[in-house]
């Protein structure tokens, strides 16, 4: 059975819908057939997209929510099931991070010690450090991408274990095995993710649903555009672009489009049936070299 077969009006959930990769991937499983629930907090976000999935004859549901709401979740799940039906994918894409949680330097200075203790004002140039980072932003990156992932992965969840079928799709991160610079709470909470993987489809597995992640390294969207892009440059990049491609064996970013494939194949039942607990990396090479 061909993917098109296989997920004709099958029922997938999408968190963090409205970005650029899960927007591409709800696209994409709608072509195949399947019917798209897109749930993320901004509503006009969500009604871009399900207007251009059921432009091109797919059929989707745009419900704001903000997954890290347990009530919130629920009530989208009520809504989902009674309008679309039983609900077979839950892919957990909603996360990201904020500029006043990531540090201005990549290691620490003796200037970081001259700075107060509290954070600096928000969205400023001054020196943000380790030691002054504004821990209340630290908790909300924490929190989008650890909860953010455990409630939907529970009300959903719930919801397959009673039928004893589905797969749970979560995102993971290059930073999840390999944490980079000035984004301490963003690479702990991705790293998280790894292992709340593995933990949750062993617990899940007598229910039989899988549970698997992909890692997707780096693909251009509209907040790191302005970090890895530089236009006054030669080649267009910035110093923290020029490094990811100088690690990137395929020498480029990429495409959102090209996320698909992996997904298609670990949700799909029939053609992985056996894998669970994995997180695969789309990352053009990235993890596999060493620097050197």
């Amino acid at each position: 059975m061909n993917h098109t077969e296989y997920y004709h009006d099958k029922i997938a959930v999408i968190t963090g819908a409205g970005g650029t990769l899960c927007s591409a991937l709800a696209r994409g499983l709608a072509a195949h057939g399947a019917k798209i629930a897109l749930l993320g907090r901004t509503a006009a976000s969500l009604e871009t997209v399900a207007a251009q999935i059921t432009d091109a004859g797919g059929a989707a549901l745009p419900v704001a929510c903000d997954v890290t709401d347990t009530d919130a979740v629920t009530r989208a799940c009520e809504t989902i099931e009674t309008q679309l039906g039983p609900v077979d994918f839950l892919l957990n894409g909603a996360g990201g991070n904020q500029p006043d949680a990531i540090t201005t330097s990549v290691a620490f200075t003796p200037d970081e010690l001259l700075s107060s203790p509290p954070p600096p004002p928000p969205g400023t140039t001054a020196l943000r450090g380790f030691f002054n980072l504004d821990l209340r932003r630290f908790e909300d990156v924490v929190k989008i991408n650890t909860l953010g992932t455990v409630i939907p992965s529970q009300i959903f969840g719930r919801r397959m274990a009673g039928r004893a079928r589905g797969s749970i799709l979560n995102f993971a991160s290059m930073n999840s095995t390999r944490p980079l610079t000035r984004v301490a709470a963003y690479a702990m909470a991705k790293a998280g993710i790894v292992n709340f993987t593995q933990w949750l489809s062993v617990y899940l597995a007598p229910a039989h649903i899988r549970v698997n992640a992909v890692a997707p390294g780096f693909f251009l969207n509209d907040k790191n555009r302005k970090i890895l892009l530089d236009p006054a440059t030669p080649d267009g990049l910035s110093a923290r672009g020029r490094n990811v491609m100088h690690h990137t064996p395929a020498a480029r970013f990429g495409a959102p489009d090209e996320l698909l494939g992996a997904v298609l194949w670990l949700l799909n039942d029939e053609q992985a049936a056996f894998v669970t607990g994995q997180t695969i990396a789309v990352d053009g090479g990235f993890l596999a070299h060493s620097g050197i």
